[in-house]
């Protein structure tokens, strides 16, 4: 039964690789249109159908490239993919969010500005679907809330620097002030006490 209940669950660094390519998977799946078919997004846009604008259609594929982009930056920043100068050294170029670590310096804030993205386009496709009603704007909501819960989860528990505990959910940087901390006064004392 433990062995089962400890492949069910997910560790922190697969929880962060899934939202690193969910990130670039979700970037890369708005794009599609807008690389596709800039005739399909004006026709969408616009109360008259008409050809796009050469304008229009340089926007459209200029946005599409933009977000694969993003995407990828978002994959190669947060060092989900190996970045080493041989191929004998992949083995120990796993990700993590340590500061110290050379391989991947800009992880945690790629993901935080990743996450507060995915948190912005969340509460704007929200706001229009509320107003509209565009089931469009349904699926871009849930797409972007689920990668932005991801990513505040990602970064309070699986980054090195979270300072909120798995175990108790309590904010490991809390003081005694103004109320005494009585738990970490008593083992204070006792680390004291070995000395």
């Amino acid at each position: 039964m433990d062995t089962i209940d400890a492949h069910a669950r997910f560790s922190s660094k697969q929880v962060y690789y899934l939202y690193s390519y969910g990130t670039a998977a979700w970037m890369a799946i708005q794009s599609l249109p807008l690389l596709a078919s800039p005739t399909i997004i004006v026709t969408l846009l616009s109360p008259e159908v008409r050809p796009p604008s050469p304008l229009e259609e340089y926007f459209s594929r200029c946005l599409g490239m933009s977000l694969i982009t993003l995407g990828l930056l978002a994959v190669l920043l947060t060092g989900s993919v190996p970045l080493t100068s041989s191929f004998s050294d992949t083995g120990s170029a796993a990700a993590t969010t340590d500061p110290e670590d050379p391989k991947a310096p800009y992880a945690l804030p790629t993901l935080t500005i990743t996450t507060a993205y995915h948190t912005a386009i969340a509460f704007y496709c929200y706001a229009r679907w509320s107003t509209i009603g565009s089931m469009a704007f349904a699926a871009g909501t849930i797409g972007s809330a689920t990668l932005g819960s991801v990513g505040l989860w990602c970064i309070l528990f699986a980054s090195s620097s979270g300072r909120i505990s798995r175990k108790t959910g309590a904010d490991k940087r809390t003081s005694g002030w103004p109320f005494g901390n009585t738990v970490s006064d008593e083992k204070r004392k006792r680390g004291k006490a070995s000395l």
